[in-house]
């Protein structure tokens, strides 16, 4: 037996004003888009942006349902309707943000098991690393690839 370890690498700033332009932006649109979720069941308002190759800003927040788990997660909102409209642009970067009564979150809020999978299957598409950046107003940090999210992902894609 051959023991390994897995390391992730991530940067982590103090705010936006230590983000780059491009990032800040992209982090601002998805605070911006938490306005638009439907939550009434847990208050929980996720914000999602994304930039695809083709310079497009898709933004989306969470969709709750009464009928749980038949709601959508912000993120995979995002992913599914810019694979849907731009089905050969791949994903440059994605924003994630959390409201919670009208205050974002200080510190990040991570992604679900079911969408680190979908990104990670987006990446693969893609065929490039797709940036995270999640977002707290005091803590933010940045991964450069889907992989130090979801290091073991499920990615046996037909070629």
């Amino acid at each position: 037996m051959e023991q390994k370890n897995l390391i992730i690498q991530y940067d982590e700033y103090n705010g936006n004003k230590e983000l780059s332009k491009e990032d800040a932006l992209l982090l601002e649109r998805a605070v911006e888009v938490t306005k638009s979720a439907y939550a009434p069941y847990s208050n929980f308002k996720v914000g999602a942006a994304l930039l695809l190759s083709n310079g497009e800003v898709i933004a989306a927040s969470n969709q709750e349902n009464a009928a749980y788990p038949s709601g959508m997660c912000a993120e995979r909102v995002a992913i599914f309707y810019a694979h849907t409209k731009y089905p050969g642009e791949s994903i440059v970067s994605l924003a994630v943000t959390a409201v919670v009564n009208q205050e974002q979150c200080e510190t990040p809020t991570y992604p679900c098991g079911a969408c680190r999978q979908v990104m990670a299957e987006s990446q693969q598409r893609g065929g490039q690393p797709i940036r995270i950046i999640i977002g707290g107003s005091k803590i933010i940090q940045v991964v450069n690839s889907v992989d130090s999210l979801l290091p073991l992902a499920f990615n046996n894609l037909p070629k």
